[in-house]
């Protein structure tokens, strides 16, 4: 196993950082009128999973690295709202946030198996 040097050696950092890609490329086809709303939101939401997780990886304890984690989650759950909000408004099919979902759901598990053994460890 090699040695986390940084928080871009974390594996749930990584697929933090492609599923901020994957909604980029998804909100590039929503309406116009959505720029500054709902596009805007879900690019700032999926953002901050990465960021967080970044930002808590360099502080000093594991239980502040645990609360970035905390932050990061509930980001990834205003993401999802946002989805489902979006098929909800017609804007985009369910289809093609399937897969998107899915990679968020995922990275839930992971975020969550990591934040419980941060505060189980001594």
């Amino acid at each position: 196993m090699a040695k986390i040097e940084s928080y871009r050696d974390l594996i749930v950092w990584q697929k933090a950082m492609a599923l901020v890609k994957k909604v980029y490329l998804l909100t590039r086809q929503y309406p116009r009128e959505e720029i500054y709303g709902l596009t805007s939101q879900m690019r700032r939401a999926a953002a901050s999973v990465p960021a967080n997780i970044a930002e808590g990886r360099t502080r000093n304890h594991r239980k502040e690295f645990a609360n970035f984690l905390g932050y990061a989650r509930g980001s990834l759950a205003e993401l999802q709202t946002f989805l489902i909000l979006s098929v909800n408004l017609e804007i985009v099919e369910r289809d093609k946030i399937k897969g998107l979902f899915l990679d968020s759901m995922e990275l839930e598990r992971i975020l969550s198996r990591l934040s419980k053994n941060l505060h189980f460890k001594p």
